[in-house]
């Protein structure tokens, strides 16, 4: 089959990228920052970010030129995040001075935005901020953070938002909206797809064939609303559906969750299965009947866009969200998916149960998530977009 070259690029950019996300860090952001600009640049794109284990041979081969900095927090200096914001910039400057780029990329507003725009000022370069959402969320709780916030978001030329929540935020606090691109996250279609033969992981801990299963992947943190779940899964063993309910994830729940599970009296129908590689990732996807995650909003944290949600509709599969943040842009109610009240254990419960037990709506959902994954998500979409942000007109503030 020949090779889909619409999204090919012709010429590369030369970006100074700072983001303390970067893979081998775990996560949607690390993901997304390393496979957009081994697309849009090449060695000529610096990224400066985190020193992490195993980060070496991740680098080694990498088509961007990377630089690890010891980022941690002092015990004694305050702000304590300062020695981030001086490595950062110390290091930014330098490569600023040394090489020549197009554009000035920050991962996040706080450290690496502010930092930016600041290098920005100096270079005489255009600076780019992306926007997640829960940061906006949580730390404009902060005044200092706030400041801090609004005057990096003020100086930089372009803010991309992951979704139109994150948009919404960011105009409610202050964001020129001229200056704001719409850029969703995307998904590696070649490693997330339909595939058959992937019932093998889960058979690997004892679920049988023709048992339904449920699937969750994320930060095993409370607003993910897998507890949740667990209660719902309970609910639909009560009524007679043998559905087993697979967590892949690790994080600070881990316990909680195991414990509700244990008291909610189906351990063992809940696999708090910790991390696993990207090749059976793709496997936990397929193997599924419905993947879940009704994230809901806690203390102002919740949930930007949601990665996992595509990576679900590319291997063909529904979804149900919470309706909680920016997820409406990543599963559309109805269509690809429902979103429900993520507090609401009997919400989740009715919704898990119309797709499992409607295959002619579930099967549709599916495709439907699908066929919106190739049009939008992949990759190379979202390459291209970040690529032609050089053409946006530059906004006075």
């Amino acid at each position: 089959m020949a090779a889909d070259n619409r999204f090919e690029v012709s010429t590369r950019g030369a970006y100074l990228v700072l983001t303390e996300l970067l893979l081998p860090t775990k996560g949607g952001t690390a993901v997304w920052f390393d496979e957009v600009y081994r697309r849009i640049g090449d060695r000529s794109t610096h990224i400066i970010t985190a020193r992490v284990p195993g980060s070496e041979p991740h680098d080694q081969n990498h088509r961007n030129t990377i630089h690890r900095l010891h980022l941690a927090q002092s015990r004694w200096l305050r702000p304590s995040s300062l020695p981030l914001y001086l490595k950062f910039f110390a290091t930014a400057l330098y490569l600023g001075l040394r090489f020549r780029f197009d554009q000035i990329h920050a991962g996040r507003v706080l450290p690496e935005g502010l930092v930016a725009v600041i290098s920005g000022r100096i270079l005489g370069k255009r600076t780019v901020i992306y926007a997640h959402g829960e940061e906006l969320t949580t730390w404009r709780r902060s005044k200092r953070r706030l400041r801090a916030m609004r005057k990096a978001f003020r100086l930089a030329d372009t803010v991309i938002a992951n979704s139109e929540f994150t948009r919404s935020e960011l105009i409610d606090l202050g964001v020129t909206p001229e200056k704001i691109a719409l850029i969703y996250p995307g998904v590696d279609v070649k490693r997330f797809y339909p595939r058959q033969g992937s019932r093998d992981v889960a058979a690997a801990i004892g679920i049988e064939t023709g048992q339904v299963l449920v699937l969750s992947v994320g930060r095993l943190s409370r607003r993910k609303g897998f507890d949740k779940t667990i209660q719902a899964v309970a609910q639909l063993r009560r009524k007679g559906m043998d559905v087993q309910y697979v967590i892949i994830g690790i994080g600070e729940d881990r316990d909680y969750l195991a414990g509700l599970a244990k008291a909610e009296g189906i351990e063992g129908s809940v696999h708090l299965v910790g991390h696993v590689s990207s090749e059976d990732l793709a496997k936990w996807y397929n193997a599924c009947d419905v993947f879940a995650m009704p994230n809901r909003e806690i203390d102002g944290d919740t949930e930007g866009f949601g990665m996992v949600f595509i990576e679900a509709a590319a291997c063909m599969k529904p979804s149900v969200a919470g309706n909680a943040g920016g997820t409406g842009d990543a599963v559309i109610d109805r269509e690809t998916g429902f979103r429900v009240d993520g507090n609401d254990r009997d919400a989740i419960v009715q919704a898990l149960t119309l797709i499992l037990t409607d295959q002619d709506l579930a099967r549709k959902m599916g495709k439907n998530g699908y066929d919106r994954v190739q049009r939008e998500f992949d990759w190379r979409v979202v390459a291209d977009k970040t690529r032609a942000l050089a053409k946006r007109p530059r906004f006075e503030t």
